[in-house]
């Protein structure tokens, strides 16, 4: 072999091994340096709410929050990728699920336990679902692992604590470092495996007929508005006529999209304190961004417990979300009965 020949098939395995080492730092997600200036990766679009952050693929988990005035303020619910709201009494007062995806706030609480009809829609989002203890209806689902989930009865003190200060029920707390930690013991998946909502930056143009830049739920003291503020595209918060207020950050808790689901409920047992809402099945459906609104409907597969929420236009098309927060609240109508 001439010295040429040799030369030619040095440099051609040279460059076959660049180019092989760019393609592995691209794909692998990692950071690399050309000329002393270090280049990211460029981040990913959450499932959820289609912002680009670095925790795109991790798998959302989703939290049992309080609602009580008493509870109030609570920690990490304006960090929340989605939040769930619904009436769990008869009296109305509400509780919350909250989804993480994107960020990770410091603390999350107050921890409350879980209710059957948040169930479904936990394992929509393909979520873990995180609690302190639960009805008994829900933690006879739960204990027969219908869906991942961590209960703060098993590890009160450790991946779950008390905070001092705060009186009871509502002193239980937590952070996505230790529930991730105990979803990793108990070999749960940790990457998200929800396909997502499709969002978009153009929205339908604004009219007299879909202009909407407040919306309004529930009685005293559970009472919430929304009101949107042009400016900053988001809706602002408040809840018995006092700004929500995360007490992480110390600011009002704000979101992009507001959805109202319509649908029913009725009590859970003869002479129970709790109500169950109907969140699987069809329903009517208003969805606001952007300071519009556009009507629709809901749906989800009663058949298949991890079947998506969907939410869809007149058209039935699937509804694009404006990126960010999403807030879905259920509006039950009283259905009476057992």
């Amino acid at each position: 072999m001439t010295r040429l020949k040799r030369k030619k098939i040095f440099i051609g395995g040279g460059i076959f091994v660049i180019i092989g080492l760019l393609i592995w730092l691209f794909s692998s997600g990692h950071s690399f340096t050309i000329g002393g200036n270090q280049t990211e990766t460029p981040k990913k679009p959450s499932s959820i709410a289609g912002l680009n952050c670095d925790t795109a693929q991790r798998r959302p988990m989703a939290v049992m929050m309080a609602s009580d005035p008493e509870a109030r303020p609570l920690s990490g619910i304006g960090a929340a990728d989605l939040v769930v709201e619904m009436p769990v009494t008869p009296n109305g007062v509400t509780r919350f699920m909250a989804v993480f995806q994107c960020q990770t706030p410091k603390e999350i609480g107050s921890v409350r336990s879980a209710r059957e009809d948040f169930i479904p829609l936990a394992a929509g989002f393909d979520a873990i679902y995180a609690h302190w203890g639960g009805e008994h209806g829900a933690l006879a689902k739960l204990d027969s692992h219908v869906i991942d989930n961590i209960d703060a009865l098993q590890f009160d003190g450790t991946i779950f604590y008390r905070k001092s200060g705060v009186k009871p029920p509502h002193n239980g707390f937590s952070n996505l470092d230790l529930l991730f930690k105990q979803a990793k013991a108990f070999y749960y998946s940790l990457t998200k495996d929800f396909d997502g909502y499709p969002h978009t930056d153009t929205l339908p143009a604004k009219n007299i007929s879909n202009i909407a830049t407040a919306v309004t739920l529930y009685s005293y003291p559970n009472n919430v508005s929304w009101a949107y503020n042009p400016k900053t595209n988001v809706y602002s918060r408040s809840r018995g006529g006092t700004s929500e207020i995360d007490k992480n950050t110390n600011q009002q808790v704000m979101a992009s999209v507001i959805v109202v689901m319509n649908t029913t409920a009725r009590i859970l047992y003869q002479g129970d304190q709790y109500i169950v809402v109907k969140t699987t099945g069809e329903g009517s459906a208003e969805i606001y961004q952007s300071g519009i609104k556009i009507t629709g409907t809901w749906k989800k597969n009663p058949a298949k417990l991890d079947s998506k929420l969907y939410f869809y236009n007149s058209n039935d098309e699937e509804i694009k979300f404006a990126p960010g927060q999403i807030w879905i609240e259920l509006n039950p109508a009283w259905q009476g009965g057992i």
